[in-house]
């Protein structure tokens, strides 16, 4: 009799946990229900806060899934984040093309090198767009959810702000990882890839570098060009320096370029007329002057394109970066200035894609604050507007980095900082709400 009052309690002990299994899996996800359990049983053996933070985990009190609710959130963020996404790379796509239309489709280049030079700079393209995306996506998406009272609804079922911070939070972070694998070893990669292609259409027609009325520098070169008309300049004005500090000016009155067959020299310069000044740094007062009917100037490579075969810092991964910098640290004889141009580089590796996550902390706040009427009209507006001075801030920082040697480690993480303390004092404001 008692064997059989034990089996049957087993039975109804089986069915009731079956009837819960069930229960567990259609009125809310498995997800939901293992976290309740386990803060019930944590709450029998008499660890009842610990209990209660686990229970609560995934489901609110008020019964509303935390899991749910975070999945909604992101799916929403993520879709705004992508249509951002579109509309920022096709502008950096068309600047892109119009380049390349300009200095290489007139010149009847091939299409499909112009198609390849193209295809390289897509991750050029995709690491900008990134961050740019997450700020005006975010906006757009968490001012609409301030528009249509869906935040009031959260808040109003016992929910608070922190139920939007984790979407934010998690998809900020996912879409600077991946912008940062973008940007430290496809955009090197697509960077190679460019410049030897570059230079190979350049070896095929050296004329291509030349345009009208413009001024071009090399590596350690400027020239001043006329009017071109193919392969023929109608004025030229060349600067150069060698290797003791001279400087020496060529004038021109007309110049043929041609394509040159000589190993390392990119193009030969058929000069006529021309008047050549040599200058000594020595003394301001010496120069020498020298007339020519015809002058054949060579460029070589090296004045458009590294020399020695070494890579330059865009063409380097972060590690590879990293390496060279504490290379260029031990050698005493390093010029401060390049090994700046080397730490700025590294550190931009790391400072526009990780301006994704300080982009998402600064959207939650304000789209919360000035989200109520049209939010996503004025996320857009007010993510453009912010875009546009953090895109100014890091140029300006690549310049001054560049030619006057400020720090490059801070030069690159000014528009992050900023970005990180505007996205503390909303948070201060909104808190104080």
């Amino acid at each position: 009799m008692h064997t059989r009052r034990l089996s049957e309690r087993i039975d109804d002990s089986l069915a009731l946990l079956r009837e819960r299994i069930g229960q567990a899996l259609t009125s809310f996800n498995l997800l939901n229900w293992v976290f309740r359990s386990t803060g019930r049983l944590l709450y029998r053996l008499g660890l009842r806060r610990l209990g209660n933070i686990i229970a609560m985990t995934v489901q609110e009190e008020s019964g509303i899934n935390r899991f749910v609710m975070v999945r909604y959130l992101t799916k929403e963020l993520f879709l705004y984040f992508f249509i951002a996404f579109l509309f920022f790379f096709m502008v950096f796509f068309c600047n892109q093309i119009l380049l390349l239309a300009e200095n290489i489709l007139k010149k009847r280049v091939p299409l499909m090198d112009v198609l390849r030079l193209i295809s390289y700079s897509l991750p050029m393209i995709i690491a900008q767009s990134a961050p740019f995306a997450t700020l005006v996506g975010f906006l757009m998406c968490l001012g609409r959810l301030v528009t249509e009272n869906e935040v009031l609804i959260l808040r109003a079922s016992g929910m608070g702000y922190k139920i939007l911070v984790l979407p934010v939070i998690i998809l900020g972070l996912v879409i600077s990882i991946i912008s940062f694998f973008v940007n430290d070893y496809l955009l090197p990669l697509g960077t190679i890839k460019y410049n030897q292609l570059r230079r190979t259409i350049l070896m095929s027609n050296p004329a291509i570098e030349l345009e009208s009325n413009s001024v071009k520098r090399t590596n350690d070169k400027t020239l001043v060009i006329g009017q071109v008309n193919g392969t023929n300049v109608s004025d030229l004005v060349f600067f150069d320096t060698d290797t003791n500090g001279d400087q020496r000016i060529i004038v021109a009155d007309a110049s043929d370029v041609k394509k040159s067959t000589t190993a390392g020299v990119l193009m030969s310069i058929e000069m006529n007329d021309s008047t050549v000044v040599f200058f000594d740094s020595s003394s301001k007062s010496n120069y020498d002057v020298l007339q020519a009917k015809n002058l054949m100037l060579n460029i070589f490579e090296s004045s458009f394109f590294n020399g020695n075969n070494r890579v330059i810092p865009s063409e380097m991964t972060s590690y590879d970066l990293k390496q060279r910098i504490k290379e260029m640290e031990k050698d005493t004889g390093v010029n401060p200035k390049d090994l700046n141009k080397y730490r700025l580089e590294y550190n931009k590796k790391f400072s526009v894609p990780f301006g994704s996550i300080f982009f998402a902390l600064l959207a939650l706040p304000l789209a919360l604050i000035f989200g109520k009427h049209n939010g996503q009209t004025i996320g857009l507006i007010i993510g453009l507007f912010i875009s546009v001075a953090y895109w100014a801030m890091m140029i300006l920082g690549q310049i001054f980095g560049s030619r006057s040697g400020m720090n490059g480690v801070l030069l690159m993480w000014i528009p992050n900082s900023v970005i990180f303390t505007a996205a503390l004092f909303f948070y201060t404001v909104l808190g104080r709400k």
